[in-house]
């Protein structure tokens, strides 16, 4: 008897919740791969003399090969499945986060960064494409945001576990190398645990038979395309939903990279010391964890009292897109703790619309699908967060960071009107690699 097929009835009842927690902790790993940076920014721009401009280039590199692996790390996730596609992700990026210790300058760190952002950016492509083989469409929300509240955790974690591996492990070399550990841990975890619904040895056949209904009737009316490739980006592209999909993640990720990348600069630039900044880094990244789970508790909740799927998550953007105007009281305050609150309520709000913006193209598209779409959306945020990314650096030379602020505010507003325009049934819903929502 192996150790999955001896676990206790009650635990293997709830088998997709394990996989979920999987998908948490990858996240909150890859999250720690690229905070590591971002946190150690002040150090290593006094270290080698960098610019906000020089720190954007080494930023820029990650992003651009995050950017565009993401649609094409989706389509390979697609083809190879889920447990390889993601096996090899993490293999690939812990082994590039160990090797940035070697890093010896602006170049250096940008090759290692480009590498790192190839091999991190299957990760939400794969862990959306698991979802929607585990979870029934009422729960979806609340398992996406599980995983992508993953980004939150390791982004508050970061700033503490490197400051005290700076101080123990004789500098930032060290914490690269220890960080990137925990990659591997976890790829055994994975290897070990996770397979489909269809084959898992730890589902229980009542578990199993509730996945099977769900899907069942997800596929009833597109039977006939099952066991056929999926289908080309060309047709993808031709439809509103993929569009609104694309929308939904293009124009919100971009809000968040900025903060996540540049908060403890800007900290910094307000002229909080190293101590204040580590004490209040983690403020926004609480919000974001927790603006993720409330989109998808409560999302799930309205789906539960009756509301179509995609009724309910048009609601949680549209409301949450207005809590990002936060940004631009922040912009001005000249209370740290005001500050710190106005970011929270910005975060919170815009990771309620990334847990929706991550749900949607598992609630719109077939599951041989999803990968595909997901890397697309992810393609769109990518780009959008490289302009953003150079802007920020040299607004922020030129400038300051308030201009910035202001017009990240607007964004997700824009999202919020695209989504709600394009999301939406159509003569092709329900045929064809489009679900009714």
């Amino acid at each position: 008897m192996t150790a999955l097929s001896a676990a206790p009835r009650f635990l293997r009842a709830r088998t997709r919740w394990w996989i979920g927690g999987l998908l948490f902790f990858s996240t909150v790993i890859n999250y720690l791969d690229r905070q590591t940076l971002n946190v150690l920014g002040p150090t290593l721009k006094t270290e080698f003399h960098w610019s906000n401009a020089d720190f954007a280039l080494v930023i820029f590199s990650f992003r651009i090969a995050y950017t565009l692996m993401q649609t094409v790390g989706g389509r390979i996730l697609d083809r190879l499945g889920t447990r390889n596609g993601l096996s090899l992700t993490v293999l690939w990026y812990s082994a590039v986060a160990g090797l940035t210790s070697l890093a010896s300058g602006l170049w250096s760190f940008c090759t290692f960064r480009f590498l790192l952002g190839a091999g991190e950016a299957a990760n939400w492509p794969a862990a959306t494409k698991a979802v929607s083989e585990w979870f029934p469409r009422r729960q979806r929300g609340l398992a996406v945001a599980l995983f992508d509240s993953g980004s939150s955790v390791g982004a508050m974690l970061a700033p503490v576990l490197m400051v005290f591996l700076m101080t123990r492990a004789g500098g930032w070399r060290p914490a690269f190398v220890i960080v990137s550990t925990l990659g591997f841990f976890w790829l055994f975890l994975w290897r070990r645990t996770y397979h489909p619904p269809e084959t898992h040895p730890r589902v229980t056949e009542a578990e199993r038979a509730m996945i099977a209904a769900d899907h069942a009737a997800e596929h009833a009316e597109a039977a006939h395309e099952t066991g056929q490739p999926p289908p080309r980006w060309s047709d993808l592209l031709r439809l509103r939903q993929t569009w609104g999909a694309i929308a939904a993640k293009g124009l919100t990720d971009p809000v968040w990279f900025m903060i996540a990348d540049w908060f403890a600069i800007y900290l910094a630039s307000r002229g909080y010391s190293l101590e204040q900044t580590v004490a209040g880094y983690w403020v926004p990244f609480l919000g974001s964890g927790l603006g993720n789970l409330f989109g998808g508790a409560f999302s799930g909740w309205l789906i539960r009292r009756g509301w179509s799927v995609g009724r309910a998550r048009r609601l949680v953007i549209a409301g949450g897109s207005l809590g990002v105007f936060a940004l631009i009281p922040a912009a001005f305050a000249s209370s740290y703790a005001f500050l710190l609150g106005c970011f929270a309520v910005a975060t919170f709000s815009y990771a309620s619309m990334s847990t929706m913006a991550n749900s949607l193209p598992a609630d719109l598209f077939q599951s041989r699908t999803v990968a595909t779409v997901a890397g697309m959306a992810g393609t769109a945020a990518g780009t959008g967060t490289l302009l953003a990314t150079l802007t920020t650096g040299v607004v922020a030379d030129r400038f300051s960071f308030t201009p910035i602020l202001i017009v990240a505010s607007f964004v997700p507003f824009t999202a919020a009107l695209l989504v709600l325009a394009l999301v939406r049934n159509t003569e092709q819903s329900g045929r064809g690699v489009l679900k009714v929502i």
